[in-house]
């Protein structure tokens, strides 16, 4: 298992500009594999369930240096165990959550980046703002002081083809744009997270700057 996770690894890094970020997403993935992708040069890991994240940093705390990021769909309800576990939370999804994490990373005094998801299609599956929805809310986001906005995670709806993915991400690329030459005082658009293991390519041409790949690297999960 370690050798063909380093291969797949090996495999993926030369298709990345330095300025990408690989993100191992390691959703019912094992402690054994993350490791293994450790092993392999990873150092940024990705959870998508806040209960499971938790059991596998319990068991990973040898590894210090590994950043954690929380890409899944994040209840206000454990809003806090987030903050307590992850320094990059990419699926903030609507100012109601912004406002519930800024107030409580005001009580324990800590600053996690994080990134504004969007949604640039219909997608019932999906969470995240619309582009409306987003500029409306932007002077209050503005007034966060605990959160460090650093930019937009993008998720195109499924079964799409190339030609529209490649759109959408062009679209996120545009989107964070606009947002940044409005020169808000506390929010950067620096970050772009797009892309997953069918599509990366595309969010890579696009701008990303952060691709999130789980099955490309870790082989078909295991439910």
């Amino acid at each position: 298992m370690s050798d063909a996770i380093a291969e797949r690894i090996a495999k993926i890094r030369p298709q990345l500009p330095p300025s990408v970020r690989l993100i191992a997403v390691t959703k019912q993935v094992s402690v054994a594999a993350i490791r293994s992708a450790y092993g392999a040069g990873i150092r940024d890991f990705g959870e998508n369930r806040i209960q499971e994240a938790e059991t596998k940093q319990d068991q990973l705390q040898d590894l210090e240096d590994i950043t954690w990021h929380l890409i899944g769909h994040l209840q206000s309800n454990k809003a806090k165990k987030a903050l307590e576990l992850f320094s990059w939370i990419h699926s903030v999804d609507s100012l109601k959550l912004f406002q519930r994490l800024e107030q409580l990373a005001a009580e324990l005094s800590c600053q996690p980046e994080i990134l504004l998801q969007v949604k640039l299609r219909s997608d019932p599956n999906k969470h995240g703002w619309t582009i409306p929805e987003l500029m409306a809310d932007l002077p209050v986001l503005n007034q966060g002081h605990h959160l460090r906005i650093r930019g937009l995670m993008v998720i195109p709806p499924a079964a799409q083809k190339d030609e529209e993915i490649l759109a959408i991400f062009h679209q996120g690329r545009e989107l964070a744009d606009k947002i940044k030459q409005q020169n808000w005082s506390n929010i950067e658009m620096e970050q772009l997270s797009m892309g997953m293991s069918a599509d990366y390519p595309l969010a890579v041409q696009a701008g990303a700057t952060m691709v999130r790949l789980g099955q490309i690297i870790f082989g078909e999960r295991v439910n």
